[in-house]
């Protein structure tokens, strides 16, 4: 009876996320002196263990922060040692357009991409062991193929088997994760977004930028858990099953896969 008082009174001026790590750091520091002999018991189960709150969206702020990133990656710049701008727009095309996560994007191989055309699709090796598969759009998959294409020009055809990693450096290495962060947050920094990128954020804003807008434009909860590889969506009480069609209806309308498709026209003409 103190102790939910005490906590009581601990958790009515603090925000949920903080008075549920409280109880956390005080049920993991009874459960020591119970186990220590100090205690004959643990406290906290009667106190109640408070929900934990969802966590938040963070997409990239302002309306037309994806086009401004990807126009701005699209563009080589002189001032960059060894630019490769095929490779970093594929990157934030990925993660924009079919809202991948970062240990997904370092998963893919250059096999992932599959189908024929009008069915493109990338086959996600998802969290927690749940194989996922994201349609790709027409604009996606020439941005895609353009990389492929700039890949092949620098290291040879044997680098794009199908076994091979599809993200790679400028050395042609596998792309790693501090490689992979730092390549996004220099492209934030090329566009001049830096402000607008939530504060924790990183490369995940992107994957949040694409669900967002897929709410916007009138995706269902349904589609959006399929199509970024959720367990479960607490929003949403029932499980509805989403066919393939349904789901790439769903990619079709996300307003991201317009503005690759003048970057994508703008690269076939300078390769001509």
């Amino acid at each position: 009876r103190v102790m939910r008082a005490a906590f009581a009174r601990f958790a009515t001026p603090r925000a949920a996320a903080s008075v549920h790590r409280a109880w956390s750091t005080w049920n993991s520091f009874f459960s020591f002196l119970v186990a220590d002999g100090v205690v004959a018991g643990n406290p906290m189960p009667a106190v109640g263990r408070p929900r934990a709150p969802l966590p938040q969206p963070k997409p990239l702020r302002g309306a037309d922060t994806p086009e401004q990133l990807l126009a701005s990656v699209a563009r080589q710049e002189g001032r960059q040692r060894d630019p490769w701008p095929e490779r970093d727009l594929a990157v934030l095309a990925l993660a924009l357009c079919a809202g991948l996560r970062l240990s997904e994007l370092l998963a893919l191989r250059v096999g992932s991409l599959t189908g024929r055309a009008g069915e493109r699709r990338v086959d996600v090796a998802g969290k927690g062991g749940r194989p996922r598969v994201v349609p790709i759009e027409p604009e996606l998959d020439g941005v895609l193929a353009g990389y492929l294409d700039s890949r092949v020009r620098r290291f040879g055809s044997r680098t794009v088997r199908p076994d091979a990693p599809l993200l790679v450096d400028r050395q042609g290495e596998p792309l790693r994760r501090g490689g992979l962060q730092y390549l996004v947050e220099s492209c934030y920094r090329r566009a001049g977004i830096t402000d607008r990128v939530p504060r924790g954020a990183r490369l995940h804003a992107l994957r949040h930028t694409f669900a967002t807008r897929l709410a916007e434009d009138g995706a269902s909860a349904a589609e959006i858990m399929r199509l970024l590889g959720h367990a479960s969506l607490a929003s949403s009480q029932t499980y509805i099953e989403v066919t393939a069609g349904q789901q790439r209806a769903a990619v079709r309308s996300n307003r991201t896969n317009r503005a690759l498709a003048g970057l994508v026209a703008a690269e076939g003409d300078a390769r001509s």
